[in-house]
């Protein structure tokens, strides 16, 4: 695809993709693709569950592979299901590891199960599938602690074409791909001009109509202080998409810009947080990547876009890193 940055552009040194155990502390968030799709949430009881309405789950890998969970429980496959959990004073399974884009992979396996436990739609996850239990294979990406990238180097410099395109804006643009560390939302919330004080809750496809638009929340860990980082919109075409999809037509306009505050499951059109910063309108078309705006990372914070049609364009897709990724990302460097 061809890229479409504002800023620079970047070049790869040569590297493999190899996958490696994380960082010692280094967290994440985890989310689904494949024959489910959604956030990685928790039982009180630190059972890993996709779907319902659990709290999400976050994660830290140490330098053996090994994972704990946010309350500092120890998760292990359990035997003989290989269930994967966390328990109170259980020491982590080792082993796990985190790709280049972002794949939990367990001793090199990237394939994962979720089973359906009859709880509000909720799934057990597992490394093997469990006979006559309509499981279905999944894979896991991680928010964060991606290893074994190429190097990034940077071989050209141009200041911003706008000087309201980013605020505490950097000069350096970090790639319009997720080649290496970056951030996927971990809430997206549609909102309606036609029905301003409806709560559409939260959603996993990005909507954008001449009456609809799309609010996306990015967590930004505190350890990102210091970097530079990008809002990215990657927009592939339908052949390179394995499991995502979606519609488009019009004329592509679409109209990026921070909000001043965060949106929730309860966002309205009449509520939303207001416009901080609009970065403008850049028209999209399959088979390109958009660097929208450069910036210092927000660490440590939560920070909302919103994608508003400009025009007659309108655009349904379902948001996925997957090849090809798809949507709108903040990439790290």
């Amino acid at each position: 695809m061809q890229t479409f940055a504002l800023v620079t552009a970047l070049a790869f040194a040569a590297g493999g993709q190899a996958l490696i155990a994380g960082r010692s502390n280094c967290c994440f968030y985890l989310a689904a693709t494949g024959g489910v799709s959604g956030t990685v949430g928790q039982l009180s009881d630190g059972q890993n569950r996709i779907g319902g309405n659990l709290s999400e789950g976050q994660y830290c890998i140490d330098s053996n592979g090994g994972l704990t969970d946010q309350n500092g429980r120890g998760c292990i496959l359990t035997p003989p299901t290989t269930q994967f959990q966390c328990d109170t004073e259980a020491s982590p399974t080792s082993g796990f590891s985190v790709g280049c884009t972002g794949q939990l992979s367990s001793n090199g396996n990237g394939n994962f199960y979720v089973c359906p436990t009859g709880e509000n739609g909720e799934g057990n996850i597992y490394t093997e599938s469990i006979p006559n239990q309509n499981c279905v294979e999944i894979s896991l990406s991680a928010d964060s602690c991606q290893s074994g990238c190429p190097a990034l180097s940077v071989t050209a410099v141009a200041p911003s074409a706008s000087p309201s395109a980013a605020p505490q804006a950097s000069t350096a643009a970090c790639p319009a791909a997720l080649s290496g560390a970056y951030e996927y939302p971990h809430l997206i919330v549609p909102v309606n001009s036609a029905s301003p004080n409806q709560a559409y809750g939260t959603s996993y496809n990005g909507t954008v109509t001449s009456t609809i638009s799309s609010i996306f929340n990015f967590d930004i860990p505190s350890s990102d202080s210091g970097k530079t980082c990008s809002l990215v919109f990657l927009f592939p075409t339908q052949s390179n998409l394995q499991t995502s999809s979606f519609t488009f037509s019009g004329n592509g306009g679409i109209d990026f810009s921070l909000l001043s505050g965060n949106a929730n499951p309860q966002t309205t059109y009449s509520n939303a947080p207001k416009v901080s910063t609009d970065y403008g309108v850049t028209t999209v078309a399959p088979g390109n990547d958009y660097t929208i705006a450069t910036f210092n990372c927000p660490a440590g914070q939560t920070v909302s876009y919103k994608l508003s049609a400009s025009g007659d364009t309108s655009l349904y897709y379902f948001q996925d890193y997957n090849p090809s990724p798809i949507g709108l990302y903040i990439t790290k460097c």
